[in-house]
């Protein structure tokens, strides 16, 4: 098959380098904004260069990658699902909840599929997770901690045009809590502090949060966020039931030290980076992808999963604006 691809920054530069090695992906089409990008991706991956959107959408692809800035997200989206192309489109659907509820409704009027980026649905360790818990394994859950530490924070310009840690990175939280535990989040209360880079501070954000979501069962999950983890880039999670527990992210290359007498775990080099922790599940992630191009899977990950991992990034970020424990139902639109 034939991709388009739209943006070539990091995080689109790193899915062409996947896709041109993927079996079912036999050309590849690029745009991006800064002509150099797109003239280096060409040269690396053996691709085709359009000068627009518009242009790659007629170059005959048969599914678009997503990867340009935020605001550019629903419109790409839109013109890809009007010229009835399959697309994935980087997290998140738009800058705000309404212009995702926009897009949302649009994409439902038709039967284009589309994906969202939520590369953790495709790591193994989650994957294993979702069915452990799915087949009973656990019993009846009672407790969830969801852990996400970067181990340095973002650019200045990136954390004040980013809505905030809750829409930016806690986000990847709530959709894997939802997604392992098929629950889905009825309140949460929300703390946060800066202790670390002035600048986010200085946009209004915090760089280490925590949250407490109470699930439609009656389950506790803890999410744990920060900008700031010197040892490395740390995404863990443990699942606590009746039955049993379980836990994610607990392999040799954890960011973590011991220091229990005559304890080596973990032992091996620190995740340093998301690209470096995910690089399997982003290859997961876009194979899935050709198959929802194919014809053969439905979307993984819809708009309508997205934006309610969405709801609960605003409520969030209200609680911890306004210091109180917040319903989602509160912050939904329609």
């Amino acid at each position: 098959m034939r991709i388009g691809i739209l943006g070539l920054g990091r995080i689109g530069a790193f899915h062409a380098e996947t896709l041109s090695k993927l079996d079912a992906v036999e050309s590849l089409v690029v745009a991006d904004p800064f002509a150099d990008a797109a003239r280096a991706a060409a040269e690396r991956f053996g691709a085709q260069v359009a000068d627009s959107p518009e242009a790659v959408l007629a170059a005959g692809v048969d599914g678009i990658v997503v990867a340009a800035a935020t605001d550019a997200h629903p419109a790409l989206i839109l013109a890809a699902v009007e010229a009835g192309v399959p697309v994935f489109c980087e997290k998140p659907v738009a800058r705000t909840m309404a212009e995702g509820v926009e897009v949302l409704k649009a994409v439902q009027a038709g039967d284009v599929p589309v994906q969202i980026g939520y590369n953790r649905r495709f790591d193994a360790g989650f994957v294993a997770a979702r069915a452990a818990v799915r087949a009973g394994e656990l019993g009846a859950l009672h407790t969830v901690r969801s852990t996400t530490l970067d181990p340095a924070p973002p650019p200045a310009a990136y954390v004040a045009a980013s809505g905030g840690i809750f829409r930016d990175c806690s986000v990847h939280d709530f959709d894997i809590i939802r997604w392992v535990t098929g629950r889905e989040v009825t309140e949460v209360y929300a703390v946060g502090g800066n202790r670390g880079a002035g600048y986010i501070a200085e946009a209004g954000d915090a760089d280490t949060t925590g949250a407490v979501l109470t699930l439609d069962d009656g389950t506790i999950a803890v999410v744990s966020n920060s900008r700031h983890n010197a040892r490395g880039y740390d995404v863990r999670m443990e699942l606590h039931g009746f039955e049993d527990s379980i836990a994610v992210g607990l392999d040799d290359k954890l960011p973590l030290r011991s220091v229990e007498p005559g304890v080596t775990f973990p032992a091996g080099t620190p995740h340093d980076f998301f690209m470096d922790r995910f690089t399997d599940a982003y290859r997961a992630e876009l194979t899935a992808f050709t198959e929802v191009v194919a014809g053969r899977l439905p979307s993984p990950c819809t708009v309508a999963d997205a934006l309610e991992a969405g709801w609960i990034a605003e409520a969030c970020t209200l609680s911890l604006r306004e210091h109180r424990p917040v319903r989602v139902e509160e912050v939904r639109i329609d």
